[in-house]
């Protein structure tokens, strides 16, 4: 269980995100504590273009390809901290379409994602 005001950790995994680089994964998903409503503007390192684009996490569409992008992208915990909420992304899991490593990787040290995407 994570404390407050405790630094997440994230593990670089065997598993590929994409060719050349391993797919990052928070230890305790406890520490995904972004935003579960709202809208949401990702930096350029997370989503390439167009600059700006706004995702709407109350659109199901628009949620899931933020958290798509975010996965994908990611390089260190703060990314995730920050953008992703773990009620939201256990909700979502099922739904997102995701490189083979960065499923593997996420459910390799979460099987409850797992478990719900079988549910």
């Amino acid at each position: 269980m994570s404390m407050k005001g405790e630094k997440a950790v994230a593990v670089r995994t065997q598993h590929l995100a994409r060719p050349g680089r391993r797919a990052v994964v928070v230890r305790d998903l406890a520490n995904l504590r972004g935003p579960a409503q709202g809208t949401v503007v990702l930096p350029l390192r997370l989503y390439w273009s167009p600059p700006g684009r706004v995702f709407d996490l109350g659109k199901p569409h628009s949620l899931q390809a933020m958290y798509q992008f975010v996965l994908g992208e990611a390089d260190n915990a703060e990314d995730l901290t920050a953008y992703l909420n773990a009620d939201l992304l256990a909700a979502v899991w099922p739904d997102l379409f995701l490189p083979k490593g960065i499923r593997r990787a996420w459910e390799d040290y979460h099987p409850e994602l797992r478990a719900g995407a079988a549910a």
